[in-house]
């Protein structure tokens, strides 16, 4: 019988963006494929740790690795998760040591670097079938010196606003498709009484987060991507100034002490129905759907700020780490064929079924009515994380720095161009534009 584990606490690159960083376009596929669903004979009993920092989906797993335990009997799969913003020091600790797991979820990009280079990942080229995976995604778990691949990548995120159906109807409102309805639209919730964003800030991670999801149309998302991995611009660009000043800005609409919410407090801000919009990645879904089962969701894109250089709004993806071996583990064979489940086509359904999340498995069905909208507000303008996706190659990294001095400024510490400053002076002691 397998042995349910409880969370251990809460919670090339442009092709990323135009194409393998969306979700697939939604197609019937079976859900087996031959090979991957016959009981397999009898074998020696063996129990594969698996660690991962999604504490949220701890059920949706088991559910998931009961199939797979259903298909090979004398396997157990043990999911453990730990605290996101705990997580990187309990993996490189656990990989370091001999008590790691067999298998665990790693951080994409620069995120996987530190442990390539430590040896502490088994290299995958050659024993894991990754053909049914978005090809380009595979960079968020190859070696940046060697080109080995060492993860089977699980997810893409897209960025967008989820709103409560029921208050925006209850208070008169609907999606805003320009600027000045976005405005009247949060004017409108807290004149109601609600929160108008739930934003948890006392977690700097989310803070670049919404700083795309409000500001990437007014830095101008792709074209100014492109202008910055080639040196023509800086994060000191006016542009990119003005779009943290409208993060500021949008403090007004949140709760007076933002700077004191935990990310898993302003999760439940929205899902008791407090705040009317949380600004947050696709992968928020399965967890909102847990939560809150009887509220109806919607999403939208939040429209380009006064100035903005994009015409539209913009939709910043990436791909959201892999599942990989510890080079130490004493299972090897049995973690390798796991880690080739976790490539098909049918964990891949699963995955999307009960995580509620894009996989990077190609050609999969997505009933969900929201995860459709999601992938269509993507399709109509993707740009990338820039400070994921590059900047997260060199230590300090973007997102810290800017997540960091977004902080800051909520405190009244600095203002947007100080938050500029210290991104492009933290990241130009090891970023290298045109390298």
């Amino acid at each position: 019988m397998r042995k349910r584990l409880s969370a251990l606490g809460l919670l090339g690159v442009s092709a990323l963006v135009l194409a393998g960083c969306a979700p697939a376009t939604p197609e019937p596929t079976a859900t087996t494929q031959p090979g991957t669903t016959a009981t397999a004979e009898p074998v020696e009993p063996v129990t594969l740790s698996l660690w991962s920092w999604r504490t949220e989906d701890v059920d949706a797993y088991n559910t998931i690795f009961d199939v797979y335990e259903a298909q090979n009997p004398g396997v157990t799969v043990e999911f453990e998760a730990f605290l996101n913003t705990e997580y990187n020091q309990f993996l490189a600790t656990g990989l370091e040591g001999s008590d790691g797991p067999d298998l665990a979820m790693v951080r994409a990009y620069g995120g996987v670097q530190p442990l390539i280079e430590a040896g502490q990942l088994l290299p995958i080229d050659g024993i894991v079938d990754v053909s049914n995976v978005e090809q380009s995604l595979l960079a968020a778990a190859t070696g940046r010196n060697d080109g080995s691949l060492y993860g089977v990548p699980f997810a893409t995120q897209t960025l967008q606003v989820f709103y409560n159906k029921g208050i925006f109807d209850e208070l008169g409102v609907t999606e805003p498709t320009t600027w000045d309805e976005f405005v009247a639209l949060n004017e409108a919730i807290a004149a109601g009484g609600y929160t108008p964003m739930a934003l948890g800030a006392k977690d700097a991670w989310m803070l670049p987060i919404f700083h795309e999801i409000v500001g990437a149309a007014r830095y101008g998302g792709p074209e100014f991507r492109d202008a910055l991995l080639a040196g023509t611009k800086d994060f000191t660009d006016p542009d990119y100034v003005a779009s943290i000043d409208v993060v500021n800005q949008m403090t007004e609409y949140m709760v007076d002490d933002v700077i004191g919410v935990a990310y898993a407090d302003s999760q439940i801000q929205f899902t008791s129905g407090l705040a009317a919009q949380f600004p947050g990645g696709s992968f928020e879904l399965g967890n909102f759907k847990t939560q809150a089962p009887d509220m109806e969701l919607g999403v939208y894109l939040v429209p380009p700020p006064p100035g903005s250089p994009s015409a539209k709004p913009l939709s910043a993806g990436w791909g959201d780490g892999s599942f990989a071996i510890n080079a130490k583990t004493q299972n090897q064979e049995a973690a390798i064929k796991l880690l080739n489940w976790l490539a098909t086509p049918e964990f891949g359904q699963l995955f999307v079924d009960e995580v509620k999340q894009f996989s990077v498995i190609k050609g999969l069905s997505y009933s969900d009515p929201v995860m459709k909208e999601m992938n269509e507000l993507f399709l109509s303008g993707p740009t990338a994380y820039i400070n994921l996706v590059d900047m997260r190659f060199g230590d300090p990294t973007g997102s810290t720095l800017i997540g960091e001095g977004i902080q800051s400024m909520f405190l009244g510490d600095m203002g947007a161009s100080g938050v500029a400053d210290k991104l492009q002076t933290g990241i130009s002691t090891w970023f290298v534009p045109g390298a």
